[in-house]
């Protein structure tokens, strides 16, 4: 059991509640991950702050024009804002959804997949997953580098273990020891989640790594395992380089291979900029699937919302429809974000490869997304964490202890070279 679980029950044992704790709730805590570092930082970093993966722009979210402007007396009706939504959400924003990932994912076109159901953020779809399809004793696959939130949602919610295989492979993602991970798994129905672009790295498989991938995946179906693969897309769309693979890992495993099951997570969060509206999806795909077999999965997640958050958030869900439908400057706000996302993208790699030659801190590939890592080696990502924060005023992220995350996406171009300077200085003082 977590340490911080540990604790807490200690506490709560003195008392009445104690006695009333479920095995779920014994294990539950508040980890000292991504959420509680970035309160940290919140009242610590004045200088920058590069703990959130939440684009910012002098101080403020960036966002879409016409969102902002609905804000406004008449331009809603009160069903639109005050009513339940239905609990698979908006049915407009629903194809919307599908529409819009058949145009960002064009080989998904004639392949049969759910209409995506609305959740209450990427976080719930993925929780609904676990709910779904997980049972105590399950286990989770995972690339060794993934979001700290995975670990509560499996390991300590659900009760699953989490095997874990090394991300990078000189530099590519490890596709042979994915497949090593999931044979070596003792039971003939395997589960994985991969997360592109990847969060803590920011990385993307390029167009042959991708390729390999699904081979790999391929490979392992074909010895008879069933696969289910949760592609958690929090970041897709903010793709830098030319050879990085476009398309949803999702599309291409939805008609791949009749042992392979295919749920895509995604959300309107990072790809309409539009964080605090919490309106997330979920998708289901495999090859074996007809019309039936989608429906009633639909229904059985449509079960799992309505005995959790009963519906999602309506007021956002209708700004978002409208926003599609009627807004003038949704392309072009969208354009502006991803050029400047990109700048800083451009920004920080140049900043990191002045000290290539560093021992100090190796960065790990990254070329997509909203943040880059490096890796700390024997060093202590938390030591290097909490010394920036008191001596300089920098928020940054320990990942595991050896991974120091920076979300380049909250801080300013025209600083990120100053961020990594002060960076590599601040591990010089203390390590060297």
């Amino acid at each position: 059991m977590n340490e911080l679980a540990v604790g807490l029950n200690e506490v709560l044992d003195t008392s009445i509640a104690g006695a009333f704790l479920s095995r779920v709730g014994r294990r539950m805590y508040f980890p000292k991950g991504i959420v509680a570092q970035s309160d940290e930082a919140k009242q610590k970093a004045d200088r920058y702050n590069a703990t959130v993966g939440l684009a910012t722009s002098k101080g403020q979210p960036m966002h879409l024009h016409d969102i902002m402007d609905f804000y406004k007396e008449g331009v809603f009706r009160p069903s639109e804002i005050f009513n339940y939504a239905p609990g698979g959400g908006d049915k407009t924003l629903r194809k919307i959804w599908k529409d819009e990932m058949i145009r960002k994912n064009p080989s998904l076109k004639n392949k049969l997949f759910s209409q995506p159901l609305v959740t209450a953020g990427l976080t719930h779809a993925i929780s609904l997953c676990a709910t779904l399809f997980f049972d105590e004793g399950d286990t989770l696959v995972l690339p060794d580098l993934f979001w700290d939130n995975y670990d509560l949602v499996f390991r300590e919610l659900r009760g699953c273990s989490i095997r874990t295989f090394r991300f990078f492979d000189n530099g590519r993602f490890n596709s042979s020891g994915m497949k090593e991970a999931l044979m070596s798994c003792d039971s003939e129905i395997v589960r994985i989640l991969l997360n592109f672009p990847n969060n803590p790295t920011g990385y993307t498989p390029g167009e042959d790594e991708m390729n390999e991938l699904v081979s790999a995946l391929v490979s392992v179906a074909s010895c008879g395992k069933k696969i289910l693969v949760i592609c958690d897309d929090a970041y897709y769309g903010l793709f830098f380089e030319e050879d990085t693979a476009k398309e949803s890992l999702f599309s291409r495993l939805a008609d791949i291979h009749e042992n392979i099951f295919a749920v895509k997570g995604d959300a309107a969060t990072k790809e309409d900029m539009v964080w605090g509206f919490r309106i997330g999806f979920i998708t289901y795909a495999s090859k074996g699937f007809r019309e039936e077999h989608l429906d009633a999965l639909v229904k059985k997640t449509l079960g799992a919302i309505r005995c959790t958050v009963s519906n999602c958030d309506r007021p956002g869900q209708s700004m978002l429809v409208k926003a599609y439908e009627e807004g003038a400057n949704v392309g072009k706000d969208k354009a502006a974000i991803m050029k400047e996302m990109e700048m800083r993208y451009r920004t920080i790699r140049r900043a990191v490869g002045k000290w290539e030659s560093s021992c100090l801190l190796k960065a790990y590939p990254f070329n997509s997304g909203y943040f880059m890592a490096f890796d700390t080696g024997e060093h202590s990502a938390e030591e290097l964490r909490l010394y920036l924060l008191d001596k300089y005023g920098i928020g940054t992220i320990n990942i595991m202890g050896s991974t120091l995350r920076l979300a380049y996406c909250s801080v300013e171009n025209e600083s990120l070279e100053d961020l990594v300077d002060t960076i590599f200085k601040a591990a010089g003082e203390i390590w060297n």
